[in-house]
């Protein structure tokens, strides 16, 4: 598989991609624990298909000391013993805001309390932000059809 265009070559996605970097950086130095931030990365890549961010964030987490046993279970976390709670929090309303379409109301007040439960305002900005950052490289990949495998960790940046 090739990708449609080099798309991080050309001059119009690198203007984007460092405004998107630049936002994405702001969100993830927000105190939100970086294990989090991962799986939330991982579970919103997997509902979209991504397998380019799948990817390169399960690769980044396994990188930072993230186990495989969670990585492999991160698709299947409800049924999954190896997650925190406030993890839980997180990756469902990560997967609520994937999934806005799906939901007549966007995502519930139940799950937004349950994550209020466990993080700080700045912190609940921060993964609102990752949600979104995430979905919109997903969204970039997917489209451009940009091929995964060949990650290494840390490659860009």
């Amino acid at each position: 598989m090739n990708a449609r265009i080099d798309f991080f070559a050309t001059p119009v996605a690198g203007k984007v991609l460092r405004h998107i970097n630049s936002a994405g950086k702001a969100a993830g130095d927000a105190g939100l624990p970086h294990a989090t931030q991962e799986l939330v990365k991982i579970r919103a890549s997997q509902i979209n298909g991504c397998g380019f961010c799948t990817d390169m964030h399960t690769k980044d987490a396994a990188a930072a000391g993230e186990t495989q046993l969670r990585l492999n279970l991160v698709a299947a976390w409800r049924e999954a013993t190896v997650f925190t709670e406030a993890e839980r929090a997180a990756l469902e309303l990560a997967e609520q805001g994937t999934r806005i379409a799906d939901a007549a109301g966007g995502v519930s007040d139940e799950a937004w309390a349950n994550a209020a439960k466990h993080y700080d305002e700045n912190q609940l900005a921060a993964l609102i932000s990752l949600i979104a950052i995430i979905n919109a490289y997903n969204r970039i990949n997917v489209i451009n059809q940009q091929p995964a495998g060949d990650y290494q960790p840390g490659q860009f940046g």
